[in-house]
C-alpha cells in the first residue's frame, strides 16, 4: 500500500470514529453528569441494580430517605432519551433532589431500541411496578402511594403503562396518586422520523399506540410540565393528553416552567438549582394535594 493510500486510509478511519463519538455524545448524559458530580451523597441509602427481569437493563436503583414521610410515598422514576439511550445512574441528582423532601425513590431501567420497540419498554415498566409490589417487605418499601414520574420517552412510558392498548395486569394501580410528566411526547407520528422509527414498528398506525387514545377515568392526578423553551418535544403533545384526561372526567394540570429548554426542565429538580425554577416546588405542591386527598377518602371509609 502506498503512502497516499496509507493516509487516505487512516483518514477514513479517523473521519468514522469522529462521527461515532459525535452520535455517541448526547446532552442528556454531559448535563446529567455534571449535575450529579455536584449532587451531595447523604441524606439517603442506595442499593443499585435490583433485578425485576432476566435482561441486563430490566433493573432498577432503589434510593431510601433518610427521613421518609409518615406515608412511606414513593417516587418512580423513568428516564428518556427517545427509548434508544439513557441509564437510571444518570439521575442521581433528581433521586437526591426527592428523598430530600423524604421521598423514597425507584430509579427504572428498561431495554431500549433499536433492539426492542413498542411496546417492550411500557411492558418493562409494568413489570418493575409489580416487582415493586410483591416484594415490599423484601424491599422494605411500601406501595400504598405511589407517584409515577417520566421525563421525555419516559413521560410515555409512564402514561402508557395507564393508558394502553395493552390492558395491564397493574398490581399498584389503585395505589397510584399522581403521574408526573416532563416534557413528554403522548401523541405523535413517529413514521417519517428516523430517531424515532426506531422505538416503534412503522406498519402499526401511531392511533394503536399512543396513550392519547386509551385514556380511561380514575381519580389519579396528573401534573403535566412543559419547557418554556423546548425544541425537541412539541407542546402540542402535552395539551392534547391534558385534554384528553378532561374529557374522561379526569384531574389534570398543565405548568409551564419558564427558562428552561427540553433537558434543563427535569436539571430543574435538582437540589443544586431547585430555588432557581418552580419545578420541583409545582411537582411537590401538587403531589401533596392528592396525597392529602387519598388520605381524606381513606379516613371516610373507616
Amino acid at each position: 500500500m502506498s503512502l497516499i493510500q496509507d493516509i487516505r486510509q487512516f483518514a477514513k478511519s479517523s473521519l468514522t470514529q469522529a462521527k461515532q463519538k459525535y452520535d455517541d455524545f448526547n446532552i442528556y448524559d454531559f448535563a446529567s453528569q455534571q449535575l450529579n458530580l455536584r449532587t451531595a451523597k447523604t441524606g439517603f441509602s442506595l442499593s443499585e441494580d435490583i433485578d425485576y427481569g432476566e435482561h441486563p437493563r430490566q433493573c432498577f436503583d432503589l434510593y431510601y430517605s433518610d427521613q421518609p414521610r409518615a406515608d412511606q410515598a414513593i417516587i418512580v422514576f423513568v428516564h428518556g432519551g427517545t427509548w434508544a439511550r439513557g441509564d437510571k445512574s444518570d439521575y442521581l441528582f433528581l433521586a437526591e433532589s426527592f428523598t430530600q423532601s423524604g421521598f423514597h425513590v425507584a430509579v427504572i431501567n428498561y431495554r431500549l431500541a433499536p433492539v426492542h420497540q413498542f411496546p417492550d419498554f411500557v411492558d418493562d415498566l409494568v413489570l418493575a411496578l409489580n416487582h415493586l409490589s410483591m416484594h415490599q417487605q423484601e424491599l422494605d418499601i411500601s406501595m400504598q402511594h405511589v407517584i409515577l414520574m417520566g421525563h421525555s420517552a419516559g413521560g410515555f412510558n409512564v402514561m402508557s403503562a395507564l393508558y394502553s392498548p395493552t390492558d395491564y395486569e397493574l398490581l399498584c394501580r389503585a395505589n397510584i396518586r399522581a403521574v408526573v410528566g416532563l416534557a413528554g411526547p403522548y401523541h405523535f407520528k413517529y413514521v417519517g422520523d428516523a430517531s424515532l422509527e426506531k422505538a416503534f414498528n412503522k406498519a402499526i398506525d401511531y392511533q394503536t399506540v399512543m396513550p392519547y387514545y386509551f385514556v380511561q377515568h380514575n381519580q389519579i392526578e396528573h401534573i403535566l410540565l412543559l419547557a418554556q423553551n423546548d425544541v425537541m418535544v412539541a407542546a402540542q403533545n402535552t395539551k392534547d393528553m391534558h385534554q384528553a384526561l378532561l374529557d374522561q372526567g379526569n384531574s389534570s394540570r398543565i405548568v409551564t416552567i419558564p427558562r428552561t429548554g427540553h433537558v434543563t426542565l427535569v436539571g430543574s429538580v435538582s437540589s443544586h438549582f431547585a430555588r432557581y425554577f418552580k419545578t420541583k416546588k409545582v411537582i411537590l405542591t401538587h403531589i401533596e394535594a392528592s396525597l392529602r386527598h387519598f388520605q381524606l377518602e381513606d379516613q371516610t371509609k373507616t
